[in-house]
């Protein structure tokens, strides 16, 4: 049931705010999703345990936050192209998908992680070197706001935010953060996963970017 009650609150969306693209819609409903249930706890699995954020996800959608949600990740179809070649698709075959002439060896390529999605989803395979990944807010609130950093880390993961501070002043604008993801002693050792959040607060929004951290260092 999920789809078609995701799918009615994306068209809810689109209806409130016509020249958002899927990937704003998408950014709203994950930053502003409940963590917690309607008793305050934590949502539990199948077990009554607290689930983890490979069954939640984000969390349960909250449709009112979603249609006010402070900022947004917002991604332009151009954006994926690295990420298409980065996939080795042809120069041919990313014509077909994009009707737009691509040279790869030109655009260049990056990974799935560093497309400015709502949430980061980190695979560590090398435990001596740190991630470094970088996420544009576009702020759909008030025109004069300020966001401060909140971070729970992942257990065995230190991490550096820069800014550590958002200021906006018009409605549209849009600020660059870094994130730097850097294994501790131990990472890995307790569960093959851990994970966080990074969420930037304002006297009126909240908005929270779930974080996965894999570790993978047998291959």
């Amino acid at each position: 049931m999920s789809c078609p009650h995701l799918s009615g609150i994306a068209a809810l969306l689109k209806s409130s705010h016509p020249n958002w693209s899927p990937a704003a819609i998408k950014s709203a409903i994950v930053t502003t999703a409940d963590v917690l249930n309607l008793g305050g706890q934590p949502i539990v699995d199948e077990t009554h345990a607290p689930a983890d954020i490979f069954a939640t996800g984000a969390g349960h959608v909250n449709p009112p936050k979603a249609d006010d949600p402070g900022l947004i990740y917002d991604a332009k179809p151009v954006e994926y192209i690295p990420y298409l070649c980065g996939l080795n698709y042809t120069d041919d075959q990313i014509l077909i998908i994009t009707q737009q002439t691509v040279k790869c060896s030109q655009v260049g390529v990056i990974p799935e992680a560093q497309l400015n999605y709502p949430s980061f989803s980190i695979i560590f395979q090398d435990l001596t070197q740190s991630q470094d990944y970088t996420r544009t807010v576009t702020n759909v609130g008030p025109a004069n706001s300020t966001y401060t950093l909140d971070i729970k880390l992942p257990s065995h993961i230190a991490m550096s935010v820069s800014p550590s501070v958002l200021t906006f002043t018009e409605v549209g604008q849009t600020i660059t953060y870094r994130a730097e993801f850097i294994p501790e002693d131990g990472a890995g050792k307790d569960a093959p996963f851990s994970q966080g959040y990074l969420r930037w607060v304002s006297d009126q929004h909240s908005v929270t970017s779930p974080i996965s951290v894999i570790f993978d260092t047998q291959q």
